[in-house]
C-alpha cells in the first residue's frame, strides 16, 4: 500500500493507517518521530529515581515513526481477526471494556504478533520500539521528569492520585484505564498519554543498568537477561514516581495484566532518512 505523509496533529505529520479506517476501529495514527540526540536516564539528582535508570549516557536515534496512541481495544480486533503468524490471538483480552480503552493484558509475544500481523497486511514493517526510541519519543525534547515538566497531576496523566510526586496535589484515582487522548496530553512530538494509563512493551531484553548500553538507539538483546523484556510509562494503578519518562521495568515476556498495553513503531521510509 502506498504511503503518503500528512500532517495529522498541531505538532507532527505522520500517515493514518488504511487498514483500521473501517468497522469500529479509530485509524492508526503513526507520527513521525524526528531524529536527534539525547540523555538517557536520569541524572543522580531526580527525585525518587533508580540506580537502574543510570548511568545517564548520550543515544543518537534515527527516525522513526511511532503510533499517537497505546493500541486501543478495536484495533487489537482488527488485527486478531488477520490470518496468524505464529501466535493465536484472543479478540477481547482486556479487563477494562471499551472500543477506545487501551486495549491490555497482552504478552509481549502477543505484542510481537500483533507487529507480525500488522506488517504482512500492510508491507511497512510495523514492531515494537526500542527502548531508547520509547524514552526518545515520550521525552521529546525535554529533560525534566515528565515531558510536561517536573510534576503531574491526574488531569494530564491517570495514575493512582492517592499518592504524590514531590510537590504535586493528590488528584483522582479512576481505578480503570482511560480512553486513549481523552486527557488531551500530547507531548510536543503529538504523542499521547506516555506516562499512565498503561505500561508499555519495548523490544528490549532487561539489563540491570545502562552499563554497556547501545548508543545508536537500536534494542538492546545482547547480554542481559533474556528470560525478561522492558516495559515503561507506568499505569492507572500505579505511583507517579513509576511514570516518569525515566523509569523502567522488567517483566517476562508472557506477562499479562490489567495495566500492561504497547503501541507500535515502524522504521521511517527510505525516503525519509
Amino acid at each position: 500500500m502506498p504511503l503518503t505523509l500528512q500532517r495529522i496533529s498541531r505538532t507532527g505529520r505522520g500517515y493514518i493507517e488504511p487498514l483500521l479506517k473501517v468497522g469500529e476501529a479509530q485509524p492508526l495514527h503513526m507520527v513521525l518521530i524526528p531524529g536527534g540526540s539525547f540523555l538517557m536516564g536520569s541524572p543522580d539528582n531526580e527525585l525518587e529515581r533508580l540506580e537502574r535508570e543510570g548511568p545517564q549516557h548520550p543515544v543518537s536515534v534515527a527516525k522513526f515513526l511511532m503510533g499517537r496512541y497505546s493500541v486501543t481495544q478495536a484495533q487489537w480486533r482488527a488485527v486478531a481477526a488477520l490470518p496468524k503468524a505464529e501466535k493465536e490471538l484472543k479478540p477481547n483480552p482486556s479487563k477494562f471494556k471499551g472500543n477506545d480503552l487501551p486495549v491490555e493484558r497482552i504478552s509481549w509475544y502477543e505484542a510481537v504478533e500483533f507487529c507480525d500481523r500488522l506488517t504482512k497486511h500492510t508491507g511497512r514493517p510495523y514492531r515494537l520500539p526500542s527502548e531508547a526510541e520509547w524514552e526518545y519519543a515520550c521525552r521529546a525534547g525535554t529533560t525534566t521528569p515528565f515531558n510536561f515538566g517536573d510534576t503531574i497531576t491526574t488531569e494530564v496523566a491517570n495514575y493512582d492520585g492517592d499518592y504524590t510526586y514531590g510537590n504535586s496535589p493528590k488528584g483522582k484515582n479512576r481505578r480503570t484505564t482511560a480512553a486513549v487522548g481523552q486527557l488531551n496530553n500530547a507531548n510536543a512530538y503529538g504523542l499521547s498519554d506516555m506516562h499512565g494509563n498503561v505500561y508499555e512493551w519495548c523490544q528490549d531484553h532487561w539489563h540491570d543498568n545502562y552499563e554497556g548500553a547501545p548508543t545508536d538507539g537500536t534494542a538492546w538483546i545482547e547480554g542481559g537477561n533474556d528470560d525478561l523484556r522492558v516495559i515503561r510509562g507506568g499505569s492507572c494503578d500505579d505511583y507517579p514516581r513509576f511514570c516518569r519518562s525515566a523509569y523502567r521495568l522488567d517483566d517476562s515476556p508472557d506477562f499479562r495484566s490489567y495495566d500492561a498495553g504497547f503501541r507500535v513503531s515502524c522504521s521511517a521510509p527510505r525516503a525519509l532518512q
